[in-house]
This record gives C-alpha cells, sequence and structure tokens, in this order.
C-alpha cells in the first residue's frame, strides 16, 4: 500500500536508438550511391558530396518521422498515460451521490487457460542515470482490471493458507465501509465469470470456482464471512478500499492483505492516506507525490481506472511475507525491516518482486479500491530474458540514497548487480543487438 514508487518513463533510449538507425541507413545509402556514381563516370567530387548531403538529411528526417509514427502507433506506450480527471469538486466530503454507472462485461480474456496463461511479463524499470520518483499512472480499459494466469493454483493455495492461520490478521472491514466491501464483492461476481468463463460460473446465491469446486454465497445475509476475505478468494490479488470522511481524507477502513511480502493491514488500517505512506518512510512522498495522489483520489470517476506497477527485491522465497526482514508478528521498530536482513545472500536466493496495482471508483458507495497484484520470480529466471539483466542493472545502479535504503539494495546490492553485470555480457557476446531494444520491449514490460 505505501509502495508508491515508480521510475518515470524516459525517451533518451527511444530517441538514441533512432539516431543509431539513421546512422547505419546512412552509411549503407552513402556505399550504395558511391557505387551508382562510380559505375556511371560520374567523379565529380562536388556533386557527389552535394547529393549525398541531400541523401543524409532526408534519411534523417524520414527516420524520424518513422519513429514518432511508430511511437503513436504502439499498443504499449512507452510514456504511461494518466487518466482524464474530473477538476473541481462540488459535492460535500465524505458524502458520495450514487452513480448510475455499470462496469461494461467485459469479453473472455483471450485463449485463457489456467493450464497455459502464463503472467504477463512485467519489467517496471528504465534505464539510469536518473531514477524519477513519480505516481507513474496508466489510463486502463474496464476489461483488464483483473489478471488470472497459470500461478493461479500457488497463489489460491498459499492465500487459504494463510487465511486459515491468521484470517484475522489479513483481513478486516470497519462497519463503515462494509457497504462499499459487499459493492466489490458483487462486481467481482459479476466481472469474474465472464471475464474467466473457464473457472468461474455464476449461480443464483453468487459463483462457482470451477477448479476447485468452492461455491461463494454473496447472497445470504450476514455474509458467511468477512466480504474482502471472499473478495482476495478469488483473485491473485490482495484488495483494499479506502472511504472519504467528512475532513475530505481517505481511510484504509476494508482489505485483505494476504500476499504483502513487507507490510501488515494491521499497521496501516484506519490511517489516511497520507499517513499510509509518510509511517512507511516512502522517500520524496511530501514532495513529490502526496498532491497528485490526493487530487486522483478527489478527482477520480466510476467511469475511470488507472493503474501502476512498482519493483523491489526480495531474498527469500515466500510470497507471502518475506521473512528475511523478520518475523511477521515482531514489533516494527527495529525488528521488521531490511536492517535485519542477512547480507550478501547467494544469487539463488534472490527473487523479483513487482505488483500491478489498479485504482478505481466504486459507483454506489464512493469508496476507491485497490487491486494489489504481485507477480513473483526468481532473478535467474528474469536474467534470461534479452535485455532485461543489463536495463535492470542500470536501473539499480540510478537509485539515490533514499530510494536505496527503502528497497534494501545495502543488503543484497553487490551480489545482485555482479550477477546481472554477468549476464549482460553474456547476451553482448552472443550477439544480442541492443539497438533493437526499443522495438522488442516497450515499458512497462
Amino acid at each position: 500500500m505505501d509502495k508508491a514508487l515508480v521510475q518515470e518513463p524516459s525517451q533518451a533510449g527511444d530517441v538514441h536508438g533512432r539516431i543509431r538507425a539513421a546512422g547505419r541507413h546512412c552509411r549503407s545509402m552513402m556505399a550504395m550511391s558511391w557505387e551508382y556514381f562510380s559505375s556511371r563516370g560520374f567523379v565529380n567530387q562536388f556533386a557527389f558530396v552535394l547529393f549525398l548531403a541531400l541523401l543524409i538529411a532526408g534519411g534523417l528526417i524520414a527516420f524520424i518521422i518513422r519513429g514518432r509514427k511508430q511511437k503513436s502507433n504502439t499498443t504499449r506506450p512507452l510514456t504511461p498515460t494518466g487518466p482524464r480527471l474530473e477538476k473541481g469538486q462540488t459535492r460535500e466530503p465524505g458524502k458520495w451521490p450514487p452513480s448510475d454507472f455499470r462496469m461494461p462485461t467485459p469479453e473472455p480474456y483471450p485463449d485463457w487457460s489456467l493450464e497455459n496463461t502464463k503472467p504477463l511479463p512485467y519489467r517496471p524499470f528504465r534505464y539510469g542515470p536518473k531514477y524519477n520518483v513519480t505516481m507513474g499512472l496508466r489510463s486502463l480499459k474496464h476489461e483488464d482490471w483483473i489478471e488470472l494466469d497459470n500461478h493461479f493454483p500457488r497463489f489460491h493455495a498459499d492465500k487459504a493458507r494463510r487465511i486459515a492461520e491468521r484470517g484475522s490478521k489479513l483481513c478486516s472491514t470497519a462497519p463503515e465501509a462494509y457497504p462499499a466491501a459487499v459493492e466489490l464483492l458483487e462486481e467481482l461476481a459479476e466481472y469474474l465469470p465472464a471475464r474467466y468463463p473457464s473457472l468461474y460460473k455464476r449461480t443464483a446465491l453468487g459463483l462457482d470456482n470451477l477448479w476447485s469446486g468452492e461455491s461463494f454465497d454473496i447472497v445470504t445475509r450476514p455474509l458467511p464471512e468477512d466480504p474482502m476475505q471472499m473478495c482476495a478468494r478469488l483473485v491473485q490479488d490482495d484488495l483494499a478500499i479506502m472511504i472519504e470522511r467528512a475532513d475530505g481524507q481517505y481511510y484504509l477502513l476494508a482489505g485483505c492483505i494476504v500476499l504483502p511480502g513487507f507490510w501488515r493491514l494491521g499497521d496501516k488500517f484506519g490511517m489516511p492516506l497520507s499517513e499510509i505512506h509518510t509511517s512507511g518512510d516512502v522517500p520524496q512522498y511530501r514532495e513529490k507525490l502526496e498532491k497528485g495522489m490526493m487530487n486522483l483520489f478527489r478527482r477520480l470517476k466510476p467511469e475511470e481506472m488507472v493503474g501502476r506497477h512498482n519493483y523491489f527485491f526480495q531474498v527469500d522465497d515466500d510470497l507471502g511475507w518475506s521473512w528475511s526482514v523478520g518475523p511477521e508478528d515482531s514489533s516494527v521498530n527495529g525488528h521488521v525491516g531490511w536492517n535485519t536482513a542477512e547480507k550478501g545472500r547467494a544469487i539463488d536466493h534472490h527473487h523479483f518482486r513487482s505488483e500491478r496495482q489498479t485504482l478505481r471508483r466504486l459507483p454506489r458507495s464512493g469508496g476507491v479500491v485497490f487491486t494489489i497484484r504481485t507477480y513473483f520470480h526468481k532473478i535467474r529466471e528474469v536474467a534470461e530474458e534479452d535485455y532485461v539483466p543489463g536495463r535492470l542493472a542500470s536501473a539499480v545502479r540510478s537509485w539515490g540514497d533514499d530510494i536505496s535504503r527503502y528497497k534494501g539494495k545495502e543488503r543484497y546490492g553487490d551480489v545482485l548487480l555482479e550477477f546481472l553485470d554477468m549476464k549482460h555480457r553474456e547476451q553482448i557476446a552472443r550477439g544480442l543487438d541492443l539497438s533493437q531494444e526499443d522495438e522488442v520491449r516497450a515499458y512497462p514490460y
């Protein structure tokens, strides 16, 4: 919840790649032109130089125009686009007039399979040398709200185990947020069977999980369990709801945070938005993030949905709680944090942890819903992907001191960077063309 850091997208790599491509094109054209002139007896040096100057200028202009067209037509925009937010706020804080907006029924996810649909390869980091702190928001389509893949069985099992062991510490709904939590559950019950019909089936009482055999009753009152807990058992995401009170602040009043890695719902529950982030020592929150985040929450409309990504490293393999930063039930001060982690663990212990977060407003209650989907991979696997080790090493080196402390770099940085540098050299040695990277991998992939 307090992991609000991403690197601002940079266009430097895109421009540099187009310039290098233009250079290769011009050298090729020069050689062809010389052969053409020589074969026809045109040896006048001035005429040849003039012709080449015009040719080079035309080639550069053509490549720049082509690059701009490619950038505008790409399906994975390099520069994240923010939502169209409504300026001004006429309603009274803490009171939300219900909207008649209904989320569009999504099309089934193309060719989705619990066995074969792999996690999307989000790699939300940029080359250095500068790391900019931004919210990094991108507009999303409603049909892309929830992402499920063939890691669902592991997430389902880990959630079931942790809820059985720690349910009341992971899931909670305040009375004033209960209507929003029920609304969220009802929306998931409509969305999931439509988007993933091979996994979920709508029923008169709610929905059935066709893989696990579970049935979810969302009609009977009182509900058989906390509505946020039911929501979390349906998806791979953790979920939270922020409710606006009369002071205009948004408070974390409902959540089921089962697989957080580094934070605990009990430490943040009941806090306003800004305190959630300042209590987590999010670098540069006051200076760079607070104003924009408050405006986003106040202006976000039910018709809009935004998303963002972040990334961290973990030096153990526990998806639910990173025990390397301390026991989950320890007190915060001095007992939970990177300062307690073992330094220099072997690369086999290193994992890449990335979150895809979505943010949308529930139309009936006005609650603002966070979904937090974690992608968790061994760093050895991620580093086998073309271009990734070099770009990731550059990104880590771009962190300032505050970001490095927040992400725990001092505990794993030397081992990680040595490994990434080695994998990058191996890719270069086998002939990987770095000038093609922007055409192959577009942010945030």
